[in-house]
């Protein structure tokens, strides 16, 4: 854990520390509802889903796509979009990729997160690693409790549990449990350091761009992953289209979900969050044409309800 300076849980009201103003949300210095940050969280959830269903069709048309690939394209096209969006001094700050001690560790451990994440969902198929990795809201929520001394009452941890009780259950193959691997442990790891990085978001919520935040995930994504540029002359185009609609999609759901996480407690928000084999689910359903059993879909909606009861409560 990295240890922080100052009150870390107000506001700074130093002069150089910039405060987002204008048509922003007004920061909030409790864990009160704010539906307009509700409503970003589930917007990155929906786009969340909708990159890992893209990353899935083509993997399937173009076993070559590894999840390396796919963390090399995720990387060098989140750059080129922030740098579109918000270089030229309309939020993004380069300097601090380098110079940020926080900044540099939630770039390099979201990067490896990512890595884990994608390798996993190649080796283990997209739902278990999708479950294994949805494990950082109890990783982060506690993170946040010791160090940012979030309020993480007794309920809306046991909700929590029970939301992922509630995924398990979706994601088990009808009551059918495989035995674990490295990959699995793989995968836990890879959610330890996705709790982590979304802490270190809250943490810096009053005194970095969302740009600046992500932006560092990008740089060492493509840095980490550099060595797989060798492979992506190979690929065709389709593969090639696929791997950058996606590498947009997960940008644009990363800078939303940063946005919600600077006004909402790492709880609630990492909650919403495990919505996402849900929305997943939903769209394998649409476009690929997966079936659920009953007790598949009687996990999925514990898991809603277990959501919902995180969410509203505060």
């Amino acid at each position: 854990m990295v240890a922080g300076s100052g009150d870390l849980t107000s506001p700074a009201c130093r002069p150089d520390v910039p405060v987002f103003t204008g048509t922003d949300m007004q920061l909030k210095t409790d864990d009160s509802f704010d539906r307009r940050s509700v409503m970003l969280m589930l917007g990155s959830v929906v786009l969340f889903a909708a990159n890992t269903l893209l990353i899935r069709a083509v993997a399937l048309h173009t076993p070559a796509a590894s999840g390396w690939v796919a963390t090399f394209f995720r990387g060098s096209v989140g750059l080129l979009v922030v740098f579109a969006l918000f270089g030229g001094g309309r939020g993004l700050d380069p300097k601090k990729l380098f110079t940020g001690r926080l900044i540099t560790i939630r770039g390099i451990v979201g990067a490896l997160s990512i890595v884990a994440y994608y390798v996993t969902v190649v080796k283990l198929g997209a739902g278990r690693a999708v479950i294994l990795n949805l494990t950082y809201p109890v990783f982060g929520s506690v993170i946040a409790a010791i160090w940012l001394k979030e309020k993480l009452s007794r309920s809306a941890m046991s909700w929590m549990l029970v939301g992922f009780c509630g995924l398990v259950v979706f994601l088990s193959k009808d009551g059918q449990f495989p035995r674990p691997s490295g990959y699995d442990f793989l995968a836990l790891a890879g959610a330890c350091g996705a709790g982590w990085v979304v802490v270190i978001i809250r943490r810096l919520r009053h005194e970095e761009h969302p740009a600046t935040i992500y932006a560092s995930q990008a740089f060492y994504s493509l840095a980490i992953a550099a060595p797989t540029v060798v492979k992506i002359p190979t690929l065709p185009a389709s593969a090639w289209l696929g791997l950058v609609a996606g590498a947009i999609i997960v940008t644009i759901a990363q800078l939303i979900m940063t946005r919600a996480y600077q006004f909402m407690s790492v709880s609630r928000g990492s909650s919403l969050q495990m919505l996402l084999p849900l929305f997943t689910a939903l769209g394998g359903f649409l476009f690929f044409g997966e079936i659920f059993h009953p007790l598949e879909i009687a996990g999925g909606l514990l898991t809603l309800l277990a959501t919902w009861r995180v969410v509203a409560s505060g």
